[in-house]
């Protein structure tokens, strides 16, 4: 099994990137980056997100695992401290996995017969750089309304805990196979309307954003961020692809959530 190990700049993640790899070759496994079967990523989210979007190229073969170096995050299941019992699990790995659902984004542009194409863990939004941002919204291809606001964001089940959930969207299990739209800042009064609640999508339906203006836009792919311009349609959907974890041991998605959010369990007293 080949290994790589993807850490952030943080000077402790660095220190624990170095004792993991020296516990791997220690007990004789193989790391190597460019084609590994399993990435362990070491810091936080942020930085197995990072590692998702270097290596979605390899989604059909490759695994991934997260150490965190400060609490426990939605990705990353190990803490620094667990280095020894992590490796242990390397080594006996019979190749256990978990799979999420991922977002399928496709971008259409003005004189571009190709589309533009990305893969999301968490979400994508689009929003304005300047003045309110006008876009038609479609599902399976029917109009359904006209929003005016911030923008849109669109997010995958594990993405709802997210920017999604920061805007007023609902958080939904993974196991869902489905895609949430939430609005940004929509307008609503007597002239202008919008639905103003978050929907959640069908694994066999879509969602289309076409933009009344093509320049002038943000687009997010996670945590990656581009200006766009001459945008006809952007086209969100539940992507064939899944991202795998290794499953040497899991932890509960709504433990995630208590955790994060309440972290009444540890201090909770009967």
């Amino acid at each position: 099994m080949r290994i790589a190990i993807i850490h952030n700049h943080n000077q402790k993640s660095v220190a624990v990137a170095q004792e993991l790899r020296a516990l791997c070759l220690k007990n004789r496994l193989t790391l190597e980056e460019k084609n590994p079967d399993l990435v362990i990523t070491v810091g936080g989210d942020g930085t197995l997100l990072s590692a998702f979007h270097r290596y979605a190229h390899l989604l059909d073969q490759i695994r991934f695992v997260g150490v965190h170096t400060g609490h426990l995050g939605f990705y990353t299941d190990w803490r620094d401290f667990e280095l020894e019992e992590l490796v242990e699990s390397l080594v006996k790995d019979q190749g256990e996995s978990v799979s999420y659902p991922l977002l399928d984004v496709k971008v259409s542009y003005q004189n571009q017969v190709e589309e533009a194409h990305f893969f999301a863990l968490n979400e994508s939004t689009l929003k304005r750089i300047d003045g309110t941002m006008v876009c038609d919204v479609y599902i399976k291809d029917e109009w359904f309304e006209r929003f005016r606001g911030d923008g849109m964001c669109v997010s995958t089940p594990t993405g709802s805990t997210a920017y999604n959930k920061s805007v007023g969207g609902a958080v939904i299990h993974p196991r869902l196979e489905a895609i949430q739209l939430t609005e940004i800042a929509s307008i609503n009064n007597r002239v202008f309307r919008t639905l103003s609640s978050p929907m959640i999508v069908a694994p066999n339906e879509w969602i289309q954003l076409r933009p009344a203006s093509e320049d002038g836009f943000i687009l997010t792919i996670d945590q990656l961020t581009s200006s766009e311009k001459n945008i006809i349609a952007i086209n969100y959907r539940i992507a064939k692809e899944r991202i795998h974890f290794a499953r040497y041991r899991h932890t509960h998605f709504w433990s995630r959530v208590e955790d994060a959010f309440i972290g009444a369990k540890h201090s909770h007293e009967i």
